[in-house]
């Protein structure tokens, strides 16, 4: 064992007022998900000295500090020679510390540089600060530090993370961002932690061509915060299905015949439903994105879309064409587009390609510049409305649809009569929409039956 002269930070370890104040600065810090910061909290309660930053290595930041050298040529480490702050940065080895010239460098009655240079976390500790301008500009810094959030994965809070909290807390007087984000590890389908030394890594070249940008980001979007995740071909497969869903439905909404025309009142029961029950899937995606939870906000809007697409497209259908009037065809169309648009804004974050593709085919700018969809808007639009008509009539058409299925029937198959068993409001509730479910599942008559049921029944005969 060889002692040897390092540099260190006071890190709380040997400080206990240091090492309570950064134990405040952990609590006050928002944690996603929030019980990472026991990890934190944990680090600094079992730290038991310093935080050694100085290496014994070629490349890096050079440790800016000289020493006089005695008359004997020894190095005086006692009485180190700092170069002035506005001075720097200073690389010691080919700079020259005041009051000295180059010739004196390791010479008796000299200098000589510190060989050391800084442990990767004792620079990066700073990258709020010199993203922000610290010493270069003010006005920016002021504006922007401490900054919003931190991403990072959950092996580094006592590295990257503390570090950064460290040095924010000795240079500022406080958090360095407000938010900790903190992902976990991505495995190989073997359940193995990808690593490049383990030579189980895989680069997203081929997964890009295969799924596309959109299908790769779609599996990424789902890694949940602070749960590991593992590299699924299988998830990609349904991100690129779900884009191409994004395509197909929007060719359909925007090719329907007498669609351009804005500025109709949507009059229909089933589309004022539509509208304030999307208004409820912004409210809930909204309030997941503002809590950092992206996978939960992605998993609402897919949801929705999928029901959009194959119940609530479905159900309109023949009104959109025309079939029940010029009225009941423009209040489809007033529908349709708005939440087309809505939809596409709730995905674009999610599916930044096909979404900005879309929205280029009818609207002006990128999708990505324009205002995040509001709750309020899309029920101002649709006026007095039941949302609860939407699952109503998803779940009717449905049972149509899983008996020609059953039958082994096209869905373009006539149904003879459509049988409904449910509680009065139930009823009432459907009859409000029973026009646009009997033309989607070409279903001749409906008959109801009162009773006290928790969930409306659903007989279908085909015959």
């Amino acid at each position: 064992i060889v002692s040897t002269r390092q540099w260190y930070i006071r890190n709380g370890g040997r400080d206990d007022e240091l090492r309570t104040a950064l134990l405040k600065r952990g609590a006050e810090l928002s944690w996603h998900p929030p019980f990472m910061g026991a990890r934190y909290a944990d680090w600094i309660r079992g730290l038991a000295g310093d935080w050694l930053v100085s290496r014994q290595r070629y490349f890096g930041v050079p440790i800016p500090v000289w020493y006089p050298v005695d008359d004997a040529g020894e190095p005086r480490y006692a009485d180190p020679l700092l170069p002035d702050e506005s001075a720097l940065p200073v690389d010691p080895s080919t700079d020259v510390p005041p009051g000295y010239t180059e010739e004196q460098r390791g010479r008796p009655g000299g200098f000589v540089a510190d060989p050391d240079i800084l442990d990767t976390w004792a620079t990066s500790s700073l990258t709020p600060q010199i993203a922000g301008g610290w010493v270069d500009d003010e006005d920016l810094f002021a504006r922007v530090f401490p900054m919003d959030l931190r991403p990072q994965a959950h092996d580094i809070i006592r590295t990257w993370l503390f570090s950064t909290v460290v040095r924010a807390q000795l240079e500022q007087g406080q958090l360095p961002w407000r938010h900790a984000a903190i992902s976990g590890f991505i495995y190989d389908p073997d359940r193995k932690k990808m690593s490049k030394s383990k030579g189980n890594a895989v680069t997203p070249e081929s997964a890009l061509e295969k799924y596309g940008t959109d299908g790769f980001r779609y599996w990424a979007a789902h890694g949940r915060l602070g749960v590991d995740a593992t590299y699924d071909d299988a998830m990609m497969r349904v991100g690129r299905r779900l884009a191409i869903k994004v395509l197909n439905a929007s060719k359909f909404v925007l090719g329907l015949p007498g669609g351009e025309a804005d500025g109709a009142p949507v009059t229909e029961p089933l589309d004022r439903a539509m509208l304030a029950w999307l208004a409820d899937v912004v409210d809930d995606a909204t309030a997941a994105l503002e809590d950092y939870d992206h996978t939960g906000a992605i998993q609402r809007i897919e949801d929705a879309f999928w029901a959009f697409c194959d119940d609530h497209v479905e159900l309109v259908k023949a009104r959109a064409y025309g079939e029940r009037g010029a009225g009941a065809q423009a209040s489809a169309h007033a529908a349709l587009r708005p939440a087309l648009a809505v939809f596409l804004r709730l995905l674009a974050p999610f599916l930044p390609y096909v979404t900005e593709e879309v929205w280029s085919w009818w609207r002006d700018g990128s999708v990505h510049r324009a205002a995040w969809p509001s709750g309020d808007e899309l029920r101002a639009l649709a006026g007095p409305a039941d949302p609860s008509l939407v699952p109503l009539a998803g779940a009717a058409v449905t049972a149509v649809r899983r008996a020609k299925s059953a039958a082994k029937l096209s869905m373009r198959a006539d149904v003879a009569a459509l049988r409904v068993t449910a509680a009065a409001d139930a009823l009432e509730a459907l009859g409000q929409v029973l026009p646009d479910v009997q033309a989607a599942g070409r279903v001749a008559r409906v008959e109801t039956t009162e009773a006290d049921v928790p969930e409306p029944a659903y007989e279908v005969d085909l015959t």
